[in-house]
C-alpha cells in the first residue's frame, strides 16, 4: 500500500481506475463539470463528466469558457461554485418540532443520511477556504453537528494549480498556489510532448487506502521537478495582488475614507461576492408550519450582509447605505476577520471579482484606501 508522503505516477488513461477506486470506497464523487457556460462542481461518474480540453478567461465581471489545444482534464481556474455549498448547503434544515398531543413539542434532528463524499479537484486556495470555514462551524465552543458530520465524511483530491487566472491573488495571501497539506490525495497534471500524466501525492491513510488496486508507477526526482515547475509557473503569473502588510489597522483607522463612498455609488449590493465567496457563512433562520400548527420545520438560509435587511434591528437596518455594507464586508473580511478567527477572511481566489456584475475589485478598492490615507497623511504634514 502506499506510504503518506509517497509519489506516484497515473497514467492519462488510468484516470478512470482512480475514480473507480474512490467509487468502490464507498464514496460519492463531486467535482468540475462544464454546464451553463461555466465550469462548476457536480456529480462526477466518469472521466466524460469533467471538463477536458476546457479552460477559462477571467477578469473583472467576466467569464468565458475557451477550448484548449490540449486534453487536460484540471486547465482551468476556480469557477462560481466553491466546495461550501457541500459543507455549508445554501438551504439546510436544522430540525422539526412535532407536537406530542398537548402543549409539549418533541424535537426531532434532521435525517443526517448524505453519504462519504470525495472533493476532485480542489485548489490550494479552496483548502485554505475549508479550513476557515471548519474554524467557524466547528473550531468553537459551538459546534455545528450537520457541518461537522459532514466533514467527518470528506475526502479531499486536491489539484495542484498549472496556470492562474486573470482575477488570482492567492500568493499575496499565503494560501497557494501550492497545495502542501489539508488533503488525502494530490494530483499535479503533467501535459508536454507526448506525455499525459498526474503526479500523485499521497496525504493521508485514507488517501492511501483509495490507491489500491490503482496502477501507479514510483514516481522519480524528474517527476517531482516537472510537477513544482507547474505550480511555479502559476505562482509567477497571478492576474491580481494585493499589500497585506498592516491591513488590519489601515481599514479601521479609515473607516470615513472617502474611497467607500466611491465604491458605494458602483455597487448594486447584488450579494453576488458572498455567495460566490468560499469563506462567507452569513445566513438566517426561518420557521416552516405547516396548516394544522403541529408540526414546524426550521431551515437555515445563505443570507449576505448585502443585504438591507440583514443588519435590521427594532428600530429599522443598522447599515442603511451601500458603501456602510460594502465597508463592513470588506473590513470584515480583510481585518476583523484576524479578531474573530486569528486569520484573513479571503484566500485570493478572485470569485468575487469575477462575478462582481459591475466588476468591482477588491484588491484595487484596498489600494485606493491606502491611496486617500497617505494623501490625508501627506496634507497634514505626516509622513506619506
Amino acid at each position: 500500500m502506499p506510504d503518506v508522503g509517497s509519489r506516484w505516477i497515473l497514467a492519462r488513461a488510468e484516470f478512470p481506475s482512480l475514480l473507480g477506486a474512490l467509487a468502490r470506497a464507498g464514496y460519492r464523487v463531486v467535482g468540475p463539470t462544464v454546464r451553463d457556460g461555466a465550469i462548476v462542481y457536480g456529480s462526477i461518474r466518469s472521466v466524460a463528466d469533467l471538463p477536458e480540453g476546457w479552460s477559462d478567461r477571467q477578469e473583472p465581471g467576466t467569464y468565458r469558457l475557451e477550448r484548449r489545444e490540449d486534453r487536460a482534464l484540471f486547465g482551468f481556474n476556480v469557477g462560481p461554485h466553491s466546495w461550501k455549498k457541500y459543507q455549508f448547503p445554501p438551504r439546510e434544515q436544522l430540525f422539526t418540532l412535532h407536537r406530542d398531543g398537548s402543549s409539549t413539542f418533541e424535537v426531532a434532528p434532521p435525517p443526517g443520511d448524505e453519504p462519504p463524499t470525495a472533493y476532485l479537484g480542489v485548489r490550494a486556495c479552496e483548502i485554505a477556504a475549508l479550513r476557515i470555514q471548519d474554524r467557524v462551524f466547528v473550531g468553537g465552543a459551538a459546534i455545528d453537528a450537520g457541518y461537522a458530520r459532514r466533514k467527518s465524511r470528506r475526502l479531499v483530491v486536491a489539484v495542484q494549480c498549472g496556470q492562474a487566472g486573470g482575477t488570482c491573488f492567492c500568493v499575496s495571501m499565503g494560501t497557494g498556489p501550492a497545495v502542501r497539506d489539508g488533503f488525502d490525495l494530490s494530483l499535479t497534471e503533467l501535459i508536454d510532448a507526448g506525455r499525459h500524466e498526474f503526479l500523485v501525492e499521497v496525504g493521508s491513510p485514507e488517501g492511501a487506502r483509495v490507491l489500491e488496486g490503482v496502477p501507479l508507477r514510483p514516481a522519480d526526482a524528474s517527476d517531482v521537478r516537472a510537477g513544482e515547475a507547474r505550480v511555479a509557473h502559476a505562482a509567477s503569473s497571478m492576474g491580481r495582488t494585493m499589500e497585506t502588510e498592516g491591513i488590519h489597522d489601515l481599514l479601521l483607522a479609515n473607516l470615513e475614507s472617502p474611497a467607500w463612498e466611491d465604491v458605494g455609488r458602483r455597487c448594486l449590493a447584488c450579494t453576488n461576492c458572498t455567495l460566490a465567496c468560499p469563506t462567507c457563512f452569513c445566513h438566517s433562520t426561518e420557521e416552516v408550519p405547516d396548516l394544522s400548527a403541529e408540526h414546524v420545520e426550521r431551515w437555515r438560509r445563505w443570507d449576505s450582509c448585502f443585504n438591507l435587511s440583514f443588519s435590521e434591528l427594532h428600530a429599522g437596518s443598522v447599515r442603511t447605505t451601500t458603501s456602510a455594507r460594502y465597508r463592513q464586508w470588506l473590513t470584515h473580511k480583510l481585518a476583523t476577520w484576524f479578531d474573530q478567527f486569528g486569520s484573513s477572511g479571503c484566500v485570493g481566489c478572485g470569485r468575487c471579482i469575477t462575478w462582481c456584475p459591475v466588476g468591482i475589485d477588491l484588491t484595487a478598492e484596498v489600494r485606493a484606501i491606502r491611496s486617500a490615507a497617505a494623501r490625508t497623511r501627506s496634507g497634514s504634514g505626516g509622513s506619506p
